[in-house]
């Protein structure tokens, strides 16, 4: 394993992939890591197209590091950086990644998954599957994003960050494949 700078997990794995095209390569971020620091470095290795698999962790904030707002942080959402909760007008609209990054032409696979029921958790599986397939058959770049919790910055139980992302997450960010080339499976 390698360990990058914060938002430039992408720009290694795809040096990593290209001196070493038989290594599966992949990249687990949070949303302040690749939405944010790293919104160039993910854009551009998307565009590249080089097989390597993406797992991008959504939960809205940046979770280790005292829950600053990030793109992903929902309208209304209150964070360390945003108390009174995210407006559009002092703080943007959240980024749909998975959406943004499937227009390119250089993504053989994107998805967007729920970690919050056991029912969405082999969907998750399943889609992570298809994501290192594209690698291993080498057809392309490939991200899984997944919608995730975050009980303590949230100040939620476990139970209502479930709920949460039930009623609240996935509506803003729908659940689905995005883009399937042919020969993903």
């Amino acid at each position: 394993s390698v360990e990058a700078a914060h938002g430039r997990a992408p720009a290694m794995a795809t040096g990593i992939k290209v001196t070493n095209p038989d290594n599966f390569v992949f990249t687990y971020q949070g949303d302040g890591d690749l939405a944010s620091i790293g919104m160039a470095e993910i854009v551009h290795a998307a565009a590249r197209g080089w097989p390597i698999t993406v797992i991008f962790i959504n939960n809205g904030n940046y979770g280790m590091t005292g829950g600053q707002m990030a793109p992903t942080t929902l309208l209304g959402q209150k964070t360390t950086t945003s108390p009174l909760g995210r407006t559009p007008q002092a703080n943007g609209f959240p980024i749909r990644v998975a959406e943004m990054l499937a227009q390119l032409d250089g993504p053989a696979y994107i998805a967007r998954v729920s970690l919050d029921s056991p029912v969405n958790i082999r969907k998750a599986k399943s889609a992570m599957r298809k994501a290192f397939n594209a690698q291993v058959r080498g057809i392309g770049f490939s991200l899984v994003e997944c919608l995730s919790t975050c009980p303590t910055n949230w100040k939620l139980t476990p139970v209502e960050s479930m709920e949460r992302v039930r009623k609240e997450v996935m509506p803003y960010f729908p659940l689905g494949e995005f883009k399937v080339v042919e020969g993903v499976l």
